[in-house]
């Protein structure tokens, strides 16, 4: 049965996943991409940008693995872009250039509707506006039996988890203070919703943390 997994999604110490203020020049945040300095010097990184050569080790298997067994993807809207409300026009095509990083359907949240984005490579965006279960559902059936990757950001990974839907959550814990920006876990009680620490990985620059739902 299709799982839904959090893959590789970087928290600071002090548990924030994104700095404030989201923008062209800060798509994590202000801080925010100090978040991914465990991703950018592995060779599963630089493989995506067309280069042989970074580093190999415990961080990038575990990057690495968060690419195995994916048949789908959702994202909230936030991940997609800075575009807020209705969309103006179809020219915002993601963060990423024209060949994405999925390779897979990708299902975006969001409250306005758009029609499907094809792109280079095997992504095609489709705009979900029924809610997380409706993308879950649709996102299931087109993994084709392989499992979904719920790629964030933070708001969205919190609806999952309040809804008990995610199967599988690792984490990786970045030795940096935000102070402020989006906290992926306050007032969540995890244990309550069925989920307990597994598994846990020392890397080179991370700590990777595992946690599962019980049952």
């Amino acid at each position: 049965m299709s799982k839904l997994r959090v893959q590789s999604f970087a928290i600071s110490i002090d548990g924030y996943a994104a700095g404030p203020d989201q923008d062209l020049q800060n798509p994590i945040g202000v801080q925010g991409l100090e978040l991914m300095d465990w991703f950018f010097p592995t060779r599963a990184w630089r493989q995506m940008h067309g280069e042989d050569d970074g580093e190999t080790g415990i961080d990038n298997d575990m990057a690495a693995q968060g690419f195995v067994g994916i048949g789908a993807w959702i994202l909230g809207r936030n991940m997609f872009g800075p575009v807020r409300g209705p969309w103006p026009d179809d020219s915002w095509k993601g963060w990423w250039g024209d060949e994405p990083p999925y390779h897979t359907p990708v299902f975006v949240l969001t409250h306005h509707p758009r029609a499907p984005l094809q792109m280079a490579g095997g992504t095609t965006f489709h705009f979900v506006t029924e809610g997380i279960e409706v993308a879950l559902e649709r996102a299931g059936a087109a993994a084709g039996g392989l499992d979904v990757r719920l790629g964030g950001g933070v708001a969205t990974i919190r609806q999952y988890l309040r809804a008990g839907l995610i199967d599988e959550l690792h984490l990786v814990i970045r030795p940096v203070l935000l102070g402020s920006g989006e906290h992926l876990l306050g007032g969540l009680d995890l244990p309550a919703l069925g989920y307990e620490c597994t598994r846990q990985v020392m890397g080179e620059r991370a700590t990777h943390m595992f946690l599962s739902r019980r049952g």
